[in-house]
């Protein structure tokens, strides 16, 4: 039997038993009922604590604290202790799958306006959600499932083609490079969505994969390349380098002598703020510009695509500049890309590789 808690495990670090601390920092920030009373904990001291706001009911039976609650944030961190508090109670059989397998592993996607814990266990396909959770009946290959901090969940290639399947083009992109930028690769994702002849979206998910990209470097580039294919002005090639009077640029898409950028605000914001500037703005976007003038001293058209283009009527109006510039482009330079800058491109590579430098 464990030694019993006593005092008050609530007020704060300071006044909380270190066992019940390490407790929940060792499963993830999420303890069940029994695992606190095993810890020593009364019911009395659980209801007391949730009543003053110190710890926060996650689901019925499942607890964490309020200073890990505010820590975790709104969105991404709140929905990662949903998710481990809802697999904490499941029975066996239920593995994490879909965006809550990709937050476990770090897999970046697209956050769903209304999110969902997702689960998944061997059935026959069928799904239907319940207090939060989806569930999903789906079989899979005990091959495919990892296990991550002691929590079951799907392997990536599988989680990406489930999102894929699951929410359509859009995300199957973003989820798809993602798991390619972390090492999955193409042939990977083939072999978990072959399984899946006849399911609902499977069709989507053979086209993410299909098309996948690791040189994709973040969302906005999925989205951007997949602007480009709808835009029908053929395949975009990423991460292509461009040497100028300045130094080697490299420029996150190309088709011919048509070279696409994605733009974002993180670049503008400072670190401090959750950006990736370490000048004042304003310098920022002077670079910026002074950027695209060199690239474009290589006799090539440059469009520049921005979140907003990617949604809504602003969608339509993006595919337009892009097909305008790309005509431009084949007008003024020609269909193929330049010899001399596919043959700088392939010495600038044979040094750095296919990404561009940190």
């Amino acid at each position: 039997m464990p030694a019993s808690v006593g005092g008050d495990p609530g007020r704060g670090s300071g006044g909380m038993d270190p066992r019940v601390i390490a407790a929940f920092d060792n499963h993830g920030g999420v303890l069940s009922r029994n695992q606190l009373l095993d810890l020593g904990v009364a019911p009395s001291e659980i209801r007391r604590l949730v009543r003053q706001g110190r710890w926060i009911r996650v689901r019925r039976g499942v607890y964490t604290t309020a200073e890990i609650w505010e820590a975790a944030g709104e969105r991404v961190g709140r929905q990662i202790l949903l998710g481990r508090a809802a697999i904490l109670q499941m029975r066996r059989g239920w593995v994490m799958s879909h965006d809550s397998s990709a937050y476990e592993q770090r897999l970046p996607i697209l956050v769903p306006s209304e999110p969902l814990v997702h689960v998944t266990r061997p059935g026959f396909t069928n799904a239907w959600t319940e207090n939060g959770v989806k569930h999903h009946l789906a079989r899979f290959d005990q091959k495919q499932r990892v296990v991550v901090d002691g929590r079951s969940m799907l392997d990536l290639a599988r989680t990406a083609v489930d999102i894929a399947r699951e929410r359509g083009i859009k995300d199957g992109f973003v989820a798809c490079d993602a798991a390619r930028r972390l090492g999955v690769t193409k042939a990977d994702l083939q072999i978990a969505v072959e399984r899946m002849e006849h399911w609902p979206g499977a069709r989507a998910a053979r086209v993410c994969v299909d098309l996948s990209d690791p040189g994709a470097e973040n969302a906005h580039e999925s989205l951007g390349r997949e602007l480009v294919y709808e835009a029908g002005i053929g395949e975009p090639e990423t991460q292509f380098p461009i040497r100028t009077s300045e130094g080697v640029k490299w420029c996150d898409m190309r088709v011919g002598n048509h070279m696409i950028e994605t733009d974002g605000k993180i670049k503008v914001l400072a670190v401090a703020d959750g950006g990736v500037a370490t000048k004042p703005a304003a310098e920022v976007l002077f670079d910026e510009r002074k950027r695209e003038r060199l690239v474009r001293d290589r006799r090539t058209v440059v469009t520049r695509l921005y979140w907003e283009d990617y949604w809504g009527q602003r969608r339509a109006a993006a595919i337009s500049r892009l097909q305008g510039d790309h005509a431009d482009s084949v007008r003024l330079y020609g269909a193929v890309l330049d010899p001399t800058l596919a043959r700088e491109a392939e010495e600038i590579r044979a040094l750095h590789g296919r990404a561009r430098p940190s």
